[in-house]
């Protein structure tokens, strides 16, 4: 299984593009840990409800599967920005230069094939639900309170097509090293041993520790 990894950032112009989609990333994040938080709400709204009012939330379940996509999908790119998906690497592990780019090249070709059949069906998916003339734009509801369905529908080739730049620029990265000869490309996952793991947990909250003693 994969350990913990680093992304080197140098001034090269993949490392500029890594950057700018880091950006775009830690948003789609962040409004994936929000998911979390708001589905925590709804459900001590509709317990407390239920309890306190014998009225629990109307519409509960449909309000979960409209949020259900957010956590599942718009965080994907940013885990994979950095190699936290979990994977065996069993074989790559004892790989070194070359042939570990190689290796990680052509996993990552695999995964951007697999991901492009799934940004085409999942657009396919939402097309069938989505239309302009409908009431609400939708073809089809939810169950109970009847919400529309295509704007969870949408979330999933949206997330994919951001997976897919980053594997992009992953394989950019990776052919870059492979033809180049680098010991350590920028915009890639380089898996860190536990002493380079630990280093940098000591850096960091290092940094921290000196950000708050320069406050006080």
């Amino acid at each position: 299984m994969a350990g913990s990894a680093a992304v080197l950032e140098d001034g090269s112009l993949i490392s500029r593009w890594d950057r700018q989609l880091l950006r775009l990333e830690r948003l789609m994040a962040l409004i994936s840990g929000l998911a979390v938080f708001s589905l925590m709400v709804l459900a001590v709204v509709s317990v407390g409800g239920r309890n306190a009012f014998n009225a629990p939330l109307p519409g509960y379940v449909d309000w979960i599967e409209q949020v259900m996509p957010l956590i599942a999908f718009m965080g994907i790119s940013f885990v994979q920005r950095d190699g936290s998906h979990i994977r065996m690497d069993l074989v790559i592990s004892s790989l070194r230069g070359r042939a570990l780019w190689l290796f990680e090249l052509i996993s990552v070709l695999l995964i951007l094939a697999l991901m492009l059949a799934l940004l085409w069906g999942s657009w396919s998916h939402f097309l069938r639900s989505f239309d302009f003339a409908a009431p609400l734009w939708s073809r089809d509801s939810s169950i109970d309170i009847g919400l529309p369905i295509w704007p969870a529908k949408l979330l999933a080739p949206v997330a994919f097509a951001v997976l897919c730049l980053r594997l992009l620029l992953q394989v950019w990265g990776y052919g870059r090293a492979l033809i180049l000869g680098l010991a350590r490309p920028a915009a890639v996952p380089l898996v860190q041993s536990a002493a380079e793991q630990a280093a940098a947990e000591a850096e960091h909250l290092g940094g921290v520790s000196t950000s708050a003693s320069d406050r006080d």
